[in-house]
């Protein structure tokens, strides 16, 4: 085995800890740490795929940008204290299971039938591109044409969640 393929499973395995700590902690300061460090792992991920704009872009604005975002609405909205609408115990746990048996069963579907037709890339087709465009151009160019309508989208849905965040706190002062 190779040094980049074990380099690769101890930053996948890292986030998959950590993903887990971050949806199992109750307080929301500690999961959003815990996301900080599963957005820093994929950054490596990233990093050992040859993919460095993509992992520089992933730290700069998800484990940058939008954790204190998340951090700023936390602490804005004062939710360090346990609410009484938390789900715990027997409830928590199916769904939970749920969930995983949802994830499962996507898993066996995509094994099975295979990748949409839609994301499947002839071989070389994003090496070539980042040799005509550069590895920027070959990633802006789909972001600004194909999914400019959902990305503007997401930047609309991320100011309304800081809008009612303001409006929440401001309620309670």
């Amino acid at each position: 085995m190779s040094g980049s393929v074990i380099i690769f499973w101890a930053f996948a395995g890292l986030a998959i800890g950590s993903a887990v700590f971050c949806i199992t902690r109750r307080s929301p300061v500690a999961s959003a740490l815990w996301l900080v460090v599963t957005l820093f792992s994929l950054a490596a991920l990233f990093v050992v795929l040859d993919a460095q704009f993509i992992a520089v872009l992933q730290v700069l604005v998800y484990a940058g940008a939008i954790m204190v975002l998340f951090l700023f609405v936390i602490m804005l909205l004062n939710l360090g204290r346990q609410a009484a609408t938390d789900i715990k115990g027997p409830l928590g746990l199916a769904v939970g299971v749920a969930l995983a048996g949802v994830l499962g069963f996507q898993l066996g579907v995509l094994r099975v039938a295979g990748p949409p037709a839609a994301i499947l890339l002839p071989p070389d087709a994003m090496a070539r591109a980042a040799a005509e465009q550069g590895m920027v151009g070959s990633v802006a160019r789909p972001l600004f044409d194909a999914y400019l309508v959902p990305f503007e989208i997401t930047s609309v849905l991320l100011l309304a969640a800081i809008v009612g965040a303001v409006v929440l706190a401001k309620r309670r002062l």
